[in-house]
């Protein structure tokens, strides 16, 4: 590309420069700018520059002058506040449904949003290895913009639908049947996303969850769309979000049926060790923090998991369920 075409990049490349390398307390000097420019083979002069500075100021970019003994520029304000993309990072890292790989892509892109400064701040904010992933980051990143895609076009979908076993291998609902379905909407519970749809063959609202969906397919007949009765059942499925609030760090050993492979794979990731005690049964080691919040889950699964060590946990555990029945007069 000759240096001519170069130069008409000019105002491009000084908005560029400006936003990675500038914000409220890094500013850029005009020489820096000049030497910027020159090494993009973009030759610029101090009053161009000026006038350029003005023109980004004209299509509403925020640029400020500081008030130093040299004289610099910076972005003042952008379309996210650093605040903001911590939030954003947050979500990124903590959502099961996307892989590691796919968690860091995306955060590289918040990261564009914001000057090199808070790039790197946002850096020290993630810690997307240690979270807990699903390893269908397909099953659920390109099943959202097909499920959006055939609600905006109004048209009925199917799909395959699994579960897992002890081992890990999926287990395909109806025969590996399609599920034919008018979809409705989606829904965020439980750190998962399902898709919330009026069942074709059972005429029924029904709820799926998204990472368990594969092979979706946009079908050539109109979906059907719900009615108030319809959207009053679909708020029943709304639930609280499970959560550990603080407490005591603890590896404890749980002993769960096998029949709740499942719910373990869920809860603890896909990397989960599952220890096959060869009677129906597996055990797991996992760190949780002791609380409430953690045993009011146990209790939720029954007599299908208990804890197997350690003892002063058991102890707890015992105490908060004779807690739960104090409350009803009953003993244990």
């Amino acid at each position: 590309m000759a240096r001519s075409q170069f130069q008409k990049l000019k105002l491009l490349y000084l908005y560029r420069f400006l936003l990675e390398n500038t914000d409220e307390n890094h500013s850029v000097t005009i020489n820096e700018i000049i030497n910027h420019l020159a090494d993009n083979d973009i030759s610029a002069e101090r009053k161009s520059l000026y006038d350029d500075i003005e023109m980004l100021k004209l299509f509403d970019v925020d640029i400020e002058k500081n008030k130093s003994k040299t004289t610099g520029y910076y972005i003042a304000s952008r379309d996210f506040e650093l605040p903001e993309l911590k939030l954003l990072v947050d979500l990124v890292q903590s959502s099961k449904f996307l892989n590691s790989d796919r968690s860091l892509k995306l955060i590289n892109k918040l990261e564009s949003l914001c000057s090199k400064y808070d790039a790197a701040s946002l850096q020290a904010h993630v810690n997307v290895q240690n979270s807990v992933k699903n390893r269908n980051e397909y099953n659920v990143y390109y099943n959202i913009d097909a499920i959006y895609n055939a609600i905006l076009k109004n048209k009925n979908i199917d799909f395959l639908y699994f579960k897992y076993n002890f081992n890990k291998q999926k287990e395909y609902r109806r025969n590996k049947g399609f599920h034919k379905v008018s979809p409705i909407e989606l829904m965020w519970d439980n750190e998962n996303y399902y898709l919330i749809c009026l069942d074709c063959e059972y005429n029924q609202i029904r709820q799926y969850r998204v990472d368990r969906m594969e092979k979706i397919r946009l079908l050539d007949e109109n979906r059907t769309t719900p009615t108030e009765l319809d959207k009053k059942r679909i708020t029943k499925y709304e639930s609280s979000l499970f959560s550990m609030f603080g407490g005591e760090f603890e590896t404890v050993k749980l002993n769960f049926d096998n029949t709740l492979a499942g719910v373990a794979i869920d809860r603890f990731g896909s990397d989960v060790i599952m220890i096959n005690n060869n009677n129906g049964t597996f055990t797991i080691n996992c760190e949780v923090a002791v609380s409430n919040q953690f045993f009011g889950w146990l209790a939720g699964l029954g007599a299908q998991v208990k804890i197997e060590s350690p003892e002063n946990v058991k102890t707890q555990y015992r105490n908060f369920l004779k807690m739960c029945l104090a409350n009803y007069g009953e003993e244990i």
